[in-house]
């Protein structure tokens, strides 16, 4: 057989299937076609749009020649179609149209880190009966292929831990109350008519869009199944203008983190505020980038920053997961990358459950106002020391009325449980005026 004849099979078109027209959507359609020989070249074979199922019409994206179907499901039964790329969000259409693909042969790839990080064993379950595979690159950091690298490029390390700021909003509002010495609520607004944050804010300034996102890398890193559930989130709308003019002076920035950390008792799974230290990388991330730092034992200490969201920044990644799904198509099922990365997943879970917040330990931040006369510091520090808290620095201020001071205390590690306790002693005291602001702190060497 000459060559010719022998690389012809190669020339078979990938025909992908796109539901949902939206920000992404576009993005995909659009960079698919704009670069399509590009495309071809490093797939091996030509990639194609059969199919586009939308609710409506989008301007920025010139379907003429596509065949167009208001009915998504259409595009999941179309026998034409190889691989469905889901593009709606949300988590119970989506969840439909993905398992309908699946039982009908169709490979997937999907930007929903929700769909992923609540029904992604699922899925994959699904998946893995029918032999297809599910490509979610999208999902996480938008362009940045941190999926790709914790799944494959590290693939030699044992993960220690992964921190990231992945969620731009809270990234932009963080980054201008600090810059700008402007309140949540102004600079939430300010994010609102930029087009950064939905008119109903609560995925991204509560963590639960992070949250999502640190289950998938979580999931990855460790060999754990994706627990959602099990992930501690806490938001922004606590945090105030003096908490981040005290963060700087002490020589920390507070940025919204999303932390999963390997320890002896299993893995912590939290975003919430966090005092990082000036000399770390993820300090000098602002605006609405994205950025993940991946510890492991081979590597040691790397980052991967880029945008977080955009039409074409994201459809980098989706398309990037389709040019995945060419490649390895003809490949046993049982050799190809897992989607999780590890198998015999289910024991992982078994060695590695996800840990309370209770159970973290971590160094804190505290503001709290006191009366300002004799013996106040004493109690407040004995109350931390008999729970094993120990201060590494204290700053008094004025408060803003007479008779009261305001302080700021840096602690050691401690246990979650204890900071409870003794925040909840601290605040029981007639010395205490109001309740005292907690922040998790993590250093250069964490």
């Amino acid at each position: 057989m000459d060559s010719e004849s022998s690389a012809a099979p190669s020339l078979t078109p990938v025909k992908v299937g796109i539901c949902g027209l939206g920000t992404v959507g576009s993005g995909t359609f659009n960079v698919l076609i704009r670069n399509a020989e590009d495309i071809a070249r490093r797939a091996g074979r030509p990639i194609v749009v059969e199919q586009v199922g939308a609710r409506r019409d989008n301007p920025d994206c010139d379907t003429s020649s596509v065949n167009v179907t208001r009915d998504i499901f259409e595009v999941a039964r179309n026998p034409d179609v190889d691989v469905v790329v889901e593009l709606i969000g949300g988590y119970d259409i989506a969840r439909q149209l993905v398992l309908e693909a699946i039982e009908h042969g169709k490979h997937v790839v999907t930007a929903n880190k929700a769909l992923i990080a609540v029904h992604g064993n699922e899925i994959f379950d699904a998946a893995a009966k029918k032999g297809v595979i599910v490509a979610f690159e999208a999902a996480v950091a938008g362009g940045i292929p941190i999926i790709k690298t914790l799944r494959e490029g590290l693939g030699a390390n044992r993960i220690q831990w992964v921190a990231g700021i992945i969620n731009g909003t809270g990234n932009f509002i963080l980054t201008h109350m600090r810059d700008d010495g402007r309140s949540f609520d102004d600079v939430l607004a300010e994010a609102q008519a930029l087009g950064y944050a939905e008119a109903d804010p609560t995925f991204d300034v509560e963590g639960i869009d992070a949250a999502h996102k640190l289950t998938i890398l979580a999931s990855i890193a460790f060999g754990v199944p994706l627990q959602f559930d099990l992930a501690y989130t806490e938001g922004l709308r606590k945090i105030t203008a003096e908490d981040v003019e005290q963060a700087d002076r002490l020589g920390y920035i507070i940025k919204h983190l999303g932390i999963a950390r390997r320890t002896d008792e299993g893995v912590e799974l939290r975003v919430h505020p966090t005092l990082i230290a000036k000399s770390r990388l993820l300090a000098n991330v602002h605006g609405v980038a994205n950025a993940v730092e991946v510890m492991g034992d081979a590597i040691g200490r790397s980052l991967y920053y880029g945008p977080g969201a955009g039409d074409e920044a994201t459809a980098s990644a989706v398309i990037a997961d389709i040019l995945d799904v060419a490649r390895d198509t003809a490949t046993d099922p049982r050799y190809r990358t897992p989607y999780l990365a590890f198998r015999g997943i289910d024991q992982g879970r078994r060695e590695l459950p996800i840990l309370p917040i209770s159970k973290v330990v971590s160094a804190y931040y505290l503001r709290l106002n006191a009366v300002d006369r004799p013996g106040v510091l004493a109690r407040i520090a004995r109350i931390l020391a008999d729970l094993d808290i120990s201060i590494e620095k204290l700053v008094q201020r004025e408060a803003g009325h007479e008779g009261s001071a305001s302080l700021i205390i840096l602690t050691h590690r401690a246990v979650e449980e204890n900071m409870d306790a003794a925040i909840a002693q601290l605040e029981a005291l007639d010395d205490v005026e109001g309740s005292i602001m907690r922040i998790r702190v993590e250093g250069s060497d964490d």
